[in-house]
C-alpha cells in the first residue's frame, strides 16, 4: 500500500467520478481505475459501489476514508512542521551546553540571535561534558557549546570566546591580598579539583602541564559551584572562570600572571551529520558577529 494509492482513493471518494478524479490527479482514467482496484485487492474488500464512471463509497469505503483522511492530515501537518522547523527564518535550533555557561554566555547568544531572527526558536539542553557529548553523538541536538579540549577529528569547531581564568581563594587565605599570582605558587596548596565530566577540567590540566609540577587535588567536586563552595569554606584553592554563577560572597579572584590561562569556549558540531538550515545560519551568524572574542 502506497501513499499515492491513498491520495487517489481520497480524491475519488470526494468527487465520486473516475473521469473527474483522473483529471484532477492528472493521470489517465485507466491508470486510476487500476490503482483503486489494486488497493481494494490489498485490503480484501470493495470500497466503492460502481455505476459506470460514477462511484460512491460503500460502508467499508466510508470507514476506511475516515481513517485515511485523519492519517493524511497528520502527514501533511508533519511535513509542514518539519518545513517550519528547518526554515532558517522560523526554524528550531537544538542546542546543548555546559551547565556553567547557562548563567551568562548562552542567554547572551540566544538574545543577540533572536534580535536579528525573532521567529527562530531554541530547544536548549544543559548538562556536564558527558551529557552534551552524548546528545550530540546520538543526534538529540544539532550543536553544543563547550570547551575546546572536548573536540576530536569528527567534529567541527568554531571559537566563540576566551574566558580568563583566575586563582580563587577564600577571603581568609594568605594570598587574598595579592594583586596577581603565578600558578607555580600554588604548589603544595590544597587544591579543589573537578571530576572528569566537567568541561573545564581538561583545560586546567593542560595548562598545569606547562608549569613544571603535578597538581594533586585534595577534593574533586562534581561541578564548579561546589568547587566555589569548598573554597569559600577554606578547604583549598582552585582555578576558575569568573562567571556570574560562581561569584560567591567571601571569594577572592586573583588574576594569573602567567600567559595562556584562558578557557576557550566554542561551538562544536558533527561534520558528518545533517545540519538543519536554522542551525547552519546560527553558526554563520556567530562566525560573522563574534569570531574569537574575550568574555568579560
Amino acid at each position: 500500500m502506497e501513499l499515492t494509492q491513498l491520495e487517489y482513493f481520497m480524491t475519488v471518494a470526494k468527487l465520486e467520478h473516475m473521469t473527474m478524479a483522473s483529471r484532477e490527479l492528472r493521470i489517465t482514467q485507466p491508470a486510476l481505475s487500476h490503482a483503486i482496484a489494486k488497493l481494494e485487492r490489498e485490503i480484501g474488500v470493495p470500497l466503492f459501489e460502481r455505476n459506470g464512471r460514477n462511484v460512491k463509497l460503500n460502508r467499508f469505503g466510508a470507514m476506511f476514508a475516515g481513517r485515511i483522511g485523519q492519517a493524511l492530515q497528520q502527514i501533511e501537518e508533519g511535513l509542514q512542521e518539519i518545513g517550519e522547523w528547518s526554515n532558517p527564518e522560523t526554524g528550531l535550533i537544538s542546542l546543548s551546553y555546559l551547565n556553567i555557561l547557562g548563567v551568562d554566555l548562552i542567554p547572551v547568544l540566544v538574545r543577540n540571535y533572536q534580535s536579528t531572527y525573532p521567529n527562530v526558536r531554541f530547544e536548549l539542553h544543559q548538562g556536564d561534558l558527558g551529557d552534551i557529548d552524548q546528545q550530540l553523538d546520538q543526534g538529540q541536538c544539532d550543536i553544543v557549546i563547550t570547551s575546546r579540549e572536548s573536540g576530536t577529528e569528527q567534529y567541527e569547531w568554531l571559537p566563540i570566546s576566551e574566558i580568563p581564568l583566575y586563582v580563587v581563594v577564600s577571603r581568609q587565605h594568605r594570598f587574598a591580598a595579592r594583586a596577581a599570582l603565578s600558578v607555580a605558587e600554588l604548589s603544595g596548596e590544597p587544591f579543589i579539583g573537578l571530576k572528569n565530566n566537567c568541561g573545564l577540567k581538561a583545560t586546567i590540566l593542560s595548562r598545569f602541564q606547562h608549569t613544571g609540577f603535578s597538581l594533586a587535588s585534595t577534593y574533586d567536586a562534581e561541578d564548579l559551584i561546589t568547587v566555589a563552595g569548598f573554597i569559600k569554606a577554606g578547604l583549598g584553592v582552585s582555578v576558575l572562570p569568573q562567571t556570574l554563577g560562581l561569584m560567591l560572597e567571601g571569594l577572592v579572584w586573583l588574576p594569573i600572571s602567567d600567559e595562556g590561562w584562558m578557557w576557550e569556549v566554542g561551538v562544536k558540531w558533527r561534520s558528518n551529520h545533517y545540519m538543519p538550515p536554522a542551525a547552519t545560519r546560527f553558526i554563520d551568524h556567530i562566525k560573522s558577529t563574534n569570531g574569537l572574542t574575550s568574555c568579560p
